[in-house]
């Protein structure tokens, strides 16, 4: 997985605020436009989830998968394949935020692999619309509490 979408937003929100929507991954279908169920599998000892599984429909990706997060306070959560589903193989992310004069930057990294063959530029086209979609929801989300 060497190749990697990347893209940022400001949102007007404190870390911990941002990082508090983030982690409550029950919320995500209110939000996240392609994900339709989320479930808990397993809580970390920092009572943050540890392992989540997504049932998610992004028109040409329809699967079902496990993935392990790793926080780091509030200023970075990343994430890895638990548990590969029957399209995506593997997936790797972050969300990195970083205080900023107006609120919080927030960059989203995305890599994805995929069990069937697609063109690089076609998967990097598609990792930036999930990613562009998620940053969007998450601000709209923060922004609108």
């Amino acid at each position: 997985m060497a190749d990697r979408t990347t893209s940022s937003v400001t949102i007007r929100a404190d870390k911990a605020t941002i990082m508090a929507v983030i982690a409550d991954f029950p919320a995500y279908p209110e939000w996240a436009g392609q994900i339709k169920k989320v479930e808990v599998l397993e809580v970390g000892e920092d009572a943050k989830p540890a392992k989540v599984r997504f049932v998610v429909d992004a028109g040409v990706i329809s699967d079902d998968y496990v993935l392990a997060y790793d926080w780091a306070g509030d200023s970075v959560v990343s994430w890895e394949i638990a548990d590969a589903g029957r399209m995506v193989s593997g997936l790797t992310g972050s969300y990195r935020l970083e205080d900023a004069a107006d609120g919080t930057d927030v960059t989203y990294e995305l890599a994805v692999d995929l069990k069937v063959p697609m063109i690089g530029m076609i998967k990097r086209k598609g990792e930036k619309i999930l990613i562009d979609t998620a940053l969007n929801g998450l601000k709209r989300r923060v922004e609108g509490r």
